[in-house]
């Protein structure tokens, strides 16, 4: 019995590693790139052995772009802010109505409330370029063209459904004894749902958040119609490496590496709470 036990120990860990290697590898191969020039990239069989260079983050850090045809200003790090302040700011704004409309519906039964949280729901389902078209012709007339709080605002298609859905879950998992017993003492409403619910529903909430930014992190299409390149994010400012002498791959790798380094340093700092939030509640609602 112990050596079958042994085997499938084995087997579990080979198989774990492999699955590890199949995902991380492409990340591993991006990092490589990052260290090389488009000569060392695209020459045919690849190798691992190569001189590191800074080259692609000293041209992104500052500002210069190195091509054939000459020196390319780029404003990386000009969109690397703004990504940070459109994910930070939509995500905040989603918490602040999100969070009381999840309550409400997970712990109030009104007419059509049920149609109107699968309503909210179904912006997720929507492709972005359905609603495009439409959204583009109301921000010209609403002067909202080209401006952070246009995207902040667009974004909530991306971010509301997530926080509403998978907090209300949360807040259905939590008994609301405590908040009844808690309002039996003279306390308000209000204070029962910032002092016992909040609180109850933290872990919910931080994964919920965390998700909704890297949503809106990793969002593209929106940025790309609804604003200029003054206000786009890394996602879409990548764009200017694909330029008229060339594919620069060195430094889209070097983009990518520093691009994704927020939210892996967001994610392992909250890993705690996403893991048990999600697994407490969003498998619910």
């Amino acid at each position: 019995m112990e050596r079958h036990d042994g085997w499938f120990r084995a087997l579990r860990a080979m198989a774990l590693t492999l699955v590890l290697l199949f995902f991380l590898f492409p990340i591993f191969w991006i990092l490589l790139m990052s260290f090389q020039n488009n000569e060392q990239i695209l020459r045919l069989p690849p190798s691992l052995v190569f001189r590191p260079s800074l080259g692609n983050y000293i041209a992104l850090i500052s500002g210069k772009l190195q091509t054939s045809a000459g020196v390319l200003d780029i404003t990386f790090l000009h969109n690397l802010w703004n990504s940070v302040l459109l994910s930070t700011c939509s995500v905040a704004l989603s918490l602040l109505l999100g969070v009381p409309a999840a309550y409400a519906f997970a712990r109030f039964r009104f007419r059509l409330g049920e149609d109107i949280a699968f309503t909210l729901l179904s912006f997720r389902f929507a492709p972005p370029l359905l609603v495009l078209l439409p959204l583009s012709l109301y921000f010209q007339d609403l002067g909202l063209s080209n401006t952070y709080f246009g995207l902040i605002w667009v974004y909530q298609l991306i971010c509301l459904p997530l926080i509403l859905w998978i907090v209300r879950g949360y807040f259905e998992d939590a008994s609301p004894d405590v908040e009844y017993a808690y309002r039996i003492d003279g306390h308000s409403w209000w204070r029962a749902f910032t002092r016992i619910a909040i609180p109850l529903a933290g872990p919910g909430i931080a994964a919920a958040a965390l998700l909704s930014f890297i949503f809106a992190w990793n969002n593209f299409v929106f940025a790309l119609i609804l604003a200029s390149a003054d206000k786009q994010p890394v996602t879409v400012g990548a764009l200017a490496f694909v330029t008229a002498s060339g594919i620069q791959y060195g430094q889209i790798a070097a983009a990518i590496v520093l691009s994704i380094l927020p939210t892996l340093a967001l994610a392992l700092y909250a890993q705690r709470w996403l893991v048990e939030g999600l697994s407490l509640g969003a498998v619910k609602g």
